[in-house]
């Protein structure tokens, strides 16, 4: 087995490359939280079946949501340039 050495450039590359990884796998997830949750608002929304109707607060609250996701979202995209 082959050592290679460890030198001060490899440990930041490492830690670099590690932190790339990281950063790329969080934006990933968030992606998926915000189409998640724009299909399930877009369900609710586009759901003829239902006659029950989403409680103001319960629409506010989704818009909540959404907006926070969306801003960590540019948060993680702005981290990982």
């Amino acid at each position: 087995m082959a050592r290679r050495k460890n030198t001060l450039t490899r440990f930041l590359e490492d830690i670099i490359d590690d932190t790339k990884d990281f950063v790329d796998d969080l934006v990933d997830r968030a992606k998926d939280v915000e189409d998640d949750v724009r299909d399930a608002a877009k369900n609710v929304v586009d759901d003829d079946e239902s006659d029950e109707e989403l409680a103001p607060a319960d629409i506010k609250a989704l818009q909540a949501t959404l907006k926070e996701l969306q801003s960590k979202v540019a948060e993680l995209q702005k981290a990982g340039k």
